[in-house]
């Protein structure tokens, strides 16, 4: 028995792949529902497909609940003032949202005898919706918090290995005694879960279309290799705006492929202003062929030394790094950097975002209005 809640298999149009429900699972309104469904004995899977904690936000949330400004640790590439201190603390109130929503199913799986014989893993689809982190390759794009539990199969313990959802399959059918295809490119987590030994030295990312936010619905290509020490990115076409065109062309509204909030607003408006911070640069303009990142010295991906002689020997090795996981993984960018194999596919999204706009000018002390979000609150941006 199969079943999900909330968000599954998306974006896209499931019925013209020849299904006849989501790809996740039949929809039901609750697990408990499922539950009553599922008979004695019957292996089940259920997918929690939560919206938190996905824009848009309540706003003020995190203070109504007690959050304090002072204890937000905001990353260098956002502005450190007040309004969004509060977004981002109204972005902590979804994640304990989804912390409860969480636990209640667990309870349920524990009243009905299924907890000790069920593996859970909880995780996310991307980074923090917020300006240079979800739809990019940083570090705050692509590291996802990730638990999982299997009573009296796994040890109790945390780890900094490497891991990647192309392992989640591999993993499943480990863990049900089914062989894993030779075709899979992940490798099971099980053997690193029980405490062997892993050489899981580094992890390759990748970026085409996030949504429909350029003329022409074009993608914005990248390639990547993350180790403990680095993180060096290909963009190969830098020409293209990796936030979306600066004109809305589909989806979101401007620079589409950051999710409307007051942070983005408050960074739009910085444009041409010169500012400490380069947060307009950072979120918004066009980046170079190839970014790398030292991770020791740069936890928040802001100095590109791609260009630093000192780090000519590591650039070499992690572009040759990448190009070689490309040829094995028959990526068509290896053979054909600029195709537009990903540009012509056609793009169903299951939703459709209505364009905001700006009714009041964001100045230091004054928060946007927009259509779809209603008028938020006057939270002081200094």
């Amino acid at each position: 028995l199969t079943g999900k809640n909330q968000k599954g298999w998306a974006p896209g149009d499931f019925k013209r792949g020849g299904y006849t429900q989501n790809p996740a699972g039949k929809d039901y309104p609750s697990f408990e529902a499922f539950l009553k469904e599922k008979k004695p004995g019957q292996p089940f899977s259920y997918w929690f497909g939560s919206t938190d904690p996905h824009r848009t936000y309540e706003r003020n949330a995190g203070v109504k609940t007690g959050m304090k400004s002072e204890n937000v640790i905001v990353p260098g590439f956002l502005p450190d003032v007040a309004c969004v201190r509060n977004d981002i603390m109204d972005y902590f109130f979804e994640i304990e949202r989804f912390d409860r929503e969480s636990g209640n199913i667990i309870q349920l799986l524990k009243q009905s005898g299924e907890l000790e014989n069920t593996l859970i893993v909880m995780t996310s689809d991307n980074g923090m919706p917020f300006p240079r982190a979800k739809a990019n390759l940083y570090d705050y794009g692509t590291r996802m918090p990730l638990v999982i539990y299997w009573k009296g199969n796994l040890r109790k313990s945390t780890t900094k290995e490497f891991m990647n959802f192309v392992d989640f399959g591999p993993t499943f059918l480990e863990a049900a005694g089914i062989d894993i295809p030779v075709s899979f490119s992940g490798t099971s987590l099980l053997p690193l879960l029980h405490g062997q030994p892993a050489k899981r030295e580094k992890v390759f990312l990748e970026r085409e279309r996030h949504a429909n936010v350029r003329k022409g619905d074009l993608s914005y290509p990248a390639r990547a290799v993350r180790t403990n020490d680095y993180l060096y990115i290909r963009n190969f076409e830098p020409d293209r705006w990796p936030a979306g065109d600066p004109n809305t062309h589909q989806s979101v509204g401007q620079y589409g492929d950051i999710d409307n909030s007051i942070s983005k607003f408050l960074i739009m408006e910085m444009e041409g202003r010169n500012e400490a911070g380069n947060f307009f640069e950072l979120a918004f303009s066009k980046r170079p062929e190839e970014e790398l990142y030292i991770l020791t010295n740069d936890p928040y991906n802001l100095k590109n030394e791609a260009a630093n002689p000192t780090y000519k020997a590591t650039l070499t090795e992690l572009r040759a790094d990448v190009a070689s996981w490309m040829e094995s993984t028959n990526d068509l960018r290896f053979t054909d950097p600029q195709t537009t194999y990903w540009d012509t596919v056609e793009y169903t999204p299951n939703y459709q975002y209505e364009d905001f706009i700006l009714e009041e000018k964001i100045s230091d002390y004054t928060i946007a209005k927009a259509t779809r979000f209603g008028l938020f609150e006057e939270v002081p941006c200094k």
